[in-house]
Order: structure tokens, then sequence, then C-alpha cells
């Protein structure tokens, strides 16, 4: 901050600031804030943030300046604030220049934002020119990321542009003592985007009030797509069942868990048990979907979320929301609008095509949407929120990194895939992208990479891959010219960890999930690293075991429980568990000729790759309690064991460790003939489920703590899709922090996949 000495006592003072400065009603503040202090001078828009110059007294001015971080927006963010002064220049008033493009220069993009209290109170106001108006905003909240075409943010640079004003909302949008004072989507009925109704067919549906109409479309039981903030919703009846199984169908989605839409606190109430940190989560401006415990008398049908413990709920977040809600007074599921594993749909012609056959009538609008955008996905656990899925409401805000970086683009994984692109001290981790798996997916990948890099003017230097070969986002990768970096999976899963908590290690990295390509070309999983930014070693690892059929004993875990009893046990204990296995494989019959092809295919060693993962072992256990022998979604054996396990249960199994080389390896032979004695002496498979949960906690600790004895540190980074687990993640930090340990979590970006591309940015910034 440079000041020149001044001789009199007028001044005239020139700032820049940096951060989330535009579309949260920065410079009418600004311009407020002069004017109440009578200063002269003006304020705009660049590329970079927002410039101003105030003139005036000495000391008038310094309090202005004291003043300027404290009152601002409560949507803003100011990352850097610095001043020089000058010479008077003689400014006659105080004025709101127009914007200022800079070539190279970037600024931070404001996520959308929940309607707030006044526009709410002003949809439902019968007096009031925006009377249940569904696309009401102001600086304070509505679209702003799906919005941005460029920076900076101005009206002819977002999907509003069509839309001219009135002349009462031109009124309002050029006065400064307005709220809607240039807020760039500022519509109402007269000027602003309007719904249509059709049906399954794209054909106009004749309704003076497509509200009440789709109102009434959802109350018949049927399924209505609804083109929201970011992309498409199918919303059906969460109360009748009916309704939640016709969705499955279509959707082709058996048993993954649907979110719903609940109007408002005292329903959220009635069906979950909600604590004043959930509450403040729901009601915020970010507005994402929580896991809320799931009251057993709940009427919101059980098929929303089969066989979980807990429901994600979200309120109302945009005029359209609110008023469907308060006018069905109904509970409503909410899903993405797309069919299972394709990206959400965001353009009325293309939701037409994709969701034609699933939804019976379309609510659509005329604002385009120029980014998708999913729902956030978050949960509570002791008082702390932790993001399980990273979209709306904080994307594309960055992840403030403790030392600037280089240029980097990371792409990710396949699952859950988000990509990352880091400039100075900020890591731009992408909204949820989704699985890699299909041309759309990647189609959509591509593009947003593409506007993260224009809105952020990123340029990477360096690109960052994980080393699995059959990777889309890999191949991406490696398509791209320049210099390239291969990341092993779990390393960035430890370094992301460590970079979202401002840490640089060295730290010991558990990292649990379903699979990686690790160094030595097997597929990881359970694993025990120490690294920091810059390289890592495995100190341990659970034991390889095969996984037969690759593909096929992912989607059907009874062959993980097979494989685990065969080459841990023996064939022999094999036949004496037969039993178990025709359960889990769900045959008519002993199952003997189906288990003998597997047990061949292991010894030939036919597409049969071995595996350290602790995903594919809570599979193999959930398959050998025969609770998901077979599963229709990523992670469900894993989250169905979760679901069953008796959390007062003390008990925990036998394991030993056995070192190898310079690596400890956890042999589980014990644990399995502990699961498979209780199985056979009757003992409840929620016990069961408690003791195995109890294990993995004494193996993580007691691994800790010897790493830590023979020299290693303190601290502890717990990442993977595997901690996504409540259960395991509480009891593992508490047990960590017990022995002395620091535990650190992931807060801000998903411990899944979700998060591997920060920890992949951040490597390759120390790669040289």
């Amino acid at each position: 901050m440079e000041r020149i000495p001044q001789e009199n006592s007028m001044l005239r003072r020139s700032f820049e600031l940096s951060g989330v400065v535009q579309g949260v009603g920065f410079r009418p503040y600004v311009y407020s804030l002069a004017r109440k202090y009578s200063l002269q001078g003006w304020v705009k828009n660049s590329s970079a943030g927002v410039h101003l110059e105030v003139e005036g007294p000495l000391q008038t001015i310094e309090q202005f300046t004291e003043q300027l971080p404290l009152q601002a927006p409560p949507r803003s963010r100011i990352e850097s604030l610095k001043f020089s002064d000058l010479a008077p220049a003689g400014y006659l008033g105080f004025e709101i220049r127009e914007s200022q493009e800079e070539e190279g220069k970037y600024q931070l993009i404001s996520p959308d934002i929940a309607t707030c209290s006044a526009c709410q109170e002003e949809i439902f106001n019968p007096s009031d020119r925006r009377h249940r108006y569904p696309f009401t905003n102001c600086t304070n909240c509505g679209p702003r990321f799906t919005i941005i075409e460029d920076i900076p943010y101005d009206r002819p640079k977002t999907t509003m542009a069509p839309f001219r004003m009135c002349p009462d909302c031109r009124r309002e949008y050029e006065d400064p003592g307005d709220r809607r004072f240039h807020a760039q989507p500022n519509a109402c009925p007269v000027c602003g985007p309007q719904l249509q109704l059709v049906d399954a067919e794209g054909k106009p549906i004749p309704a003076s009030d497509p509200i009440a109409f789709a109102i009434r479309v959802l109350k018949e039981g049927k399924i209505l797509a609804i083109k929201g903030l970011g992309g498409f919703l199918l919303a059906c009846d969460a109360q009748a069942p009916p309704a939640v199984e016709a969705l499955r169908q279509r959707k082709h989605r058996p048993d993954k868990p649907f979110a719903v839409m609940l109007p408002d606190l005292s329903c959220v109430r009635e069906h979950c048990r909600v604590n004043p940190e959930e509450e403040k989560l729901l009601q915020s401006p970010e507005s994402p979907i929580v896991l809320l415990p799931w009251k057993r008398n709940s009427s919101i049908a059980r098929a929303v979320a089969p066989g979980q413990k807990y429901l994600g709920v979200m309120l109302p977040y945009t005029p359209l929301h609110h008023l469907l809600m308060k006018e069905s007074g109904m509970c409503l599921v909410m899903t993405s609008g797309n069919r299972s594993e394709e990206p959400i749909s965001k353009d009325n012609e293309e939701a037409l095509i994709r969701l034609k056959g699933i939804a019976d009538a379309f609510l659509l609008h005329d604002r385009g949407i120029f980014v998708q955008y999913d729902d956030s996905v978050t949960t509570v656990i002791r008082g702390q929120n932790y993001v399980l899925r990273r979209a709306r409401g904080y994307a594309p805000f960055p992840i403030r990194l403790s030392f600037s970086t280089r240029p980097v683009l990371a792409c990710g994984g396949e699952l859950k895939n988000t990509f990352c692109l880091t400039r100075d001290g900020y890591a731009f981790v992408s909204q949820h992208i989704g699985d890699l798996e299909n041309l759309e997916t990647l189609e959509h990948f591509q593009r947003t990479v593409e506007i993260y890099q224009k809105l952020f003017r990123i340029q990477p230097e360096v690109v960052a891959y994980d080393l699995h070969p059959e990777y889309l986002s890999t191949k991406f990768a490696l398509s791209l010219p320049g210099k390239k970096v291969g990341i092993q999976h779990h390393f960035a899963h430890l370094a992301g960890c460590l970079a979202e908590n401002g840490e640089a290690g060295p730290a010991i990295g558990l990292s649990f999930d379903g699979l990686g390509y690790g160094t030595d070309g097997a597929l990881w999983g359970g694993e025990f690293l120490v690294g920091d930014f810059r390289s890592f070693r495995r100190k341990a690892h659970f034991e390889y075991l095969p996984v037969p059929g690759g593909e096929a004993a992912i989607r059907h875990p009874w062959r993980m429980a097979l494989s685990y009893v065969y080459c841990l046990l023996g064939k022999e204990r094999v036949f004496q568990a037969l039993p178990l296995f025709a359960r889990a494989a769900r045959a008519s019959g002993p199952g003997e000729e189906k288990v003998r092809i597997i047990l061949q295919q292991i010894d030939r060693r036919m597409n049969t790759p071995l595996t350290s993962s602790c995903g594919r072992l809570f599979d193999g256990v959930s398959a050998l309690l025969g609770i998901c022998p077979s599963i229709s979604f990523e992670g469900q054996a894993a989250m169905e064991l979760e679901m069953i396990a008796d959390s007062e249960e003390k008990g925990a199994y036998e394991f030993f460790f056995e070192c190898v080389g310079d690596q400890e390896i956890i042999r589980l032979r014990p644990l399995i003939e502990g699961v498979l004695r209780d199985l056979e002496e009757g003992i409840s498979p929620s016990l069961i489920s408690g003791r195995f949960h109890n294990t993995l906690v004494r193996i993580g600790v007691t691994l800790c703590q010897k790493i830590r004895q023979e020299g290693g540190p303190e601290k502890v980074t717990l990442s993977g899709g595997v901690f996504q687990n409540r259960l395991l993640l509480e009891r593992m930090k508490e047990r960590l922090e017990g022995a002395g340990f620091k535990v650190l979590v992931h807060r801000q970006v998903p411990c899944n996949d979700g998060g591997l591309s920060l920890g992949q940015a951040v490597i390759a910034n120390f790669i040289d």
C-alpha cells in the first residue's frame, strides 16, 4: 500500500480489488459508501476485478478505506486489496464507469446463489410486480456462473443478452440505491424469460398458468422435467411409490438414491433428524443437498433411497422451486435430468431428445444455460461440513493454495471426474463432471475445460493425468501439446488433502478407495503412503488378491467374496461355505458349477488383475453377508454394508502384518475367517459389519503408530472414496487423534475421485 506525502488535507486514493467482486453488488456498494462519506471519484469493473478512485479529505478517505472491506456485500470475497495515493484530480461527483477489458487479466467468478429472502417476499406478494415471477433475482442472488460467457461480468456477455430490459427494470438497474443496481440477470414478467409447458413429444400444452399445470402433472403421479439453473431436473411425487418406481425404471437407475426437495424446514424436521449445523447448511446461499438421518416413520417412499439410513434433502433454491413447492405442498424427488451415466441436459431441444421416454411433460424456459451444473451434495459430521459432490453453489470458486503455482491442467480420473486448472495461488477445481465412460460426458468435460481456460485466462504449461492408460481423461491429456506428467492415483489423493488443508507434508496418507493404477501395474486401493507434494513412498498396503473377471467382479461383488475365501482359506473352505455363495450369487441351486468356473479363472489368471483395494474388500464382505451380491451403481455394496453396521459393537477381527522388503503387507486371512465363522454361528450381519469397520480402524491406527515409531510423520491424511463412509471416517479420525496424530480430511473438495484433480495439479506444479 503506497502513500505519498500530502501537503494539504485533500487526497486521491486509487484502489484495485480482486476476488469475487463482480455480480455480487460490489459497485453499488462502493457507490453508496463513497456517497456516505461525500467522496468524489469513480468505480468500474475490469477483467482483473474492481478498480476505483476516491478523492476528498485525508481523514475521510482513511475512514472509507477502513470500512471498504468490512461492509462489503455478503456474497463478495475480497482476495486482494491494494491502494496507492495520488495528487487530487478534481473529480466532480461519484460515478460508475463502463467496464474495461484488460488483456490476460482475470477475476474470480461467483457461483450461482440461492434466492434471497427479499426476492422470496416479492414473488409471494400479490401487489408486487414480480408476483409469481419465476426468474426474480437481484445483486444478492440468482444465476451467475451458469450464465456468464466471458468477463468482465456485464449483461452483453451473459445469456441474458437477448432480453432487453423494460423501463421499470432499466430504472432499477441504473439506480445506485436499488438492490438491483447493475444486477445483470435483472428481469420481470414484461421483459424477461418466460416459462413454457410441453408434453412428452415437445408439443406446447395450452396452459395460462404453467406452474399450476405442472403441479397438476406431479399430483397425477407423473414425471416432470424442469429446466433449472444449470440444467434439467426430473421431478416426481416422493410420497408416491408408483411414481418413484416409474422414474427408476425409465431412468435405468434401480437402486442409486434420489435426492428430494422439501418445501421448508418444518417439513424437513417431519421426515429427518436435523441439527442446527445442518439447518444452517440447508438454508445457506449454496443451498446444497444435505444427507440427513431419515426417520423411520417418514412418509417419503423408501424406494427414494433403498437400503439407506440417510436421505439427501435440499430446500428450494430458485424462485421457480419456491413457487412449485409452496403452491403444491408436495415433497418431490429432484434428480439430475439425464439417463444413467450421461451428463445433465441443459438445452430445451437437447432435453426433449435425451429425456424422451422418461418425462411425461417438460417445464421449459428461454433463458440460456452456458455452463452445466449439477446440485452439490454435502454432509455434516460432528459439526463440520463435508462436500461429497462439488458443483452448484461452490464451483467455480477456487481452492486457495498456500503457494503460488504455474499454469497447470490436471485432468482427474474416470469416475466422479473433475478437472483442475491452477494459476497464481488458486486451484480452480471444476464442478462435478461425472463418470467419463461415454462420448457425451467426454464432450461435456472438454467443453468445460475450454470455458474455464477462457474465463480464467489460463494457458497450461503442464498437463497432469492419471497413470491408468484406459481412462478417457488420460487419453485426452496425452492428446494435448506440451509437457505432460503422469501422477499416481493415491499419491494424488494424499497431495490433494494436504493442499486443501494448507499443509505441505510430509504426512502419512491413508488412501482407501475402489481402485487406482499402481506404479507396479497392479490395482491399488488400500494404501499407506508417506509423502509430500514432490514424492511418496509406499509404506504398507492390503495384500494383493485377484479380481476375477475384472469389471465383472466390480459389478458382481460375490465374485470378490469367492476370491477372498479361495485365496486366503483354500478350496475346501470354499465348498464348506458353498451355501453362502449360492445365496450371494442368488442361484437356485448350490452354485457349484459357477463357483468352479470362477476358481479356474483365478488359477489361470484369465482376466484376473491383482488388487490391494479396500473398496473391493468392502464389496467382498458385503457379498459374503448376502447384502449386496450384485450392484447397479458404483460403491453400492460398501454403502449398504455401512448402513447395516451396528455402531454400538465394540468387537473386531484379527489381522497381522508381514514385512516384505521395505513394505508392510496387511494379511486378511484372520479377518475373512472371522467373518465366515460368525456367519456360520448365526451372528447377525449388523454385528459382523460393526466388527469389520472396527477392524479397519484398528489396522489404520496400528500401522500409523508403527510408521511413526520408525521415524515417520505425525500428520495423517484420510482420502479416497472409502472415507465417504461416515462410520469409518469418524472412528478412524477419533482414534488417530487419540493416539496423538494430526488428522487432515477433505472438506472443500470430495474425498472421492472428485478431489483427485486437485492433488494432480499441485504435484505437477512441483515436478521439474
